[in-house]
């Protein structure tokens, strides 16, 4: 949704996409998505992907490395903003600010403070689909791994859980919206409980 907003923008350019996986597993960290179906997504928003390697587990000190020279490569290559998807959890806007200070790249937040309920609605609504790839069931129902993203969901969700997952009670995987080119083919696979979340792996078809 985020990348729709920046899209539909006059004054911006969105030249790539930004994120990490893990080296052992090759899939990207916490939402445990293959590396294969990253590439897809990317390829079907016509935007190329950059991915940094992370070891699993990655001491906070690594990462926080590991991305500073991604940052610095952005900047040498011209990028001059980053744009993230926070909605309203202030430390984590304040953290990523930190983190570009210096660098010469301007932070974005083009949805922030956007209120959560229309904000999800409104995603349907556009067409976006994606697949609950990872649940924390200390904050939602375990068994929401493995579901689609849809108004049934919304409806059964329970109080205090937010619907868009801010506060990491689920992630998902987007496999159509209003900027894919295509959509994705896949299916669910095996959900496992694994460090205290459950994941649900999502498989290409």
């Amino acid at each position: 949704m985020a990348l729709h907003e920046l899209r539909n923008r006059e004054d911006l350019d969105v030249l790539g996409l930004l994120t990490t996986v893990t080296e052992s597993e090759q899939r990207v960290a916490m939402h445990a998505v293959r590396r294969e179906l990253l590439e897809a997504q990317a390829a079907a928003l016509g935007i190329p992907v950059h991915v940094v390697e992370l070891p699993w587990p990655c001491p906070n000190e690594l990462y926080e490395a590991k991305m500073a020279e991604a940052l610095v490569a952005a900047a040498h290559d011209g990028i001059g903003a980053i744009a993230f998807g926070d909605l309203y959890l202030e430390d984590v806007r304040a953290y990523r600010e930190r983190a570009l200070a210096g660098t010469g790249l301007v932070p974005h937040f083009p949805l922030w403070h956007r209120p959560t309920v229309a904000l999800a609605n409104e995603m349907i609504a556009v067409g976006i689909r994606a697949v609950i790839t990872c649940v924390d069931p200390a904050q939602a129902p375990r068994e929401l791994a493995g579901r689609w993203f849809d108004r049934a969901l919304l409806d059964g969700l329970p109080g205090g859980v937010d619907p868009c997952g801010e506060n990491g009670e689920f992630h998902t995987f987007v496999v159509d919206g209003p900027e894919f080119a295509r959509p994705i083919s896949v299916e669910v696979g095996q959900v496992v409980e694994r460090d205290g979340f459950v994941f649900a792996d999502v498989v290409p078809t």
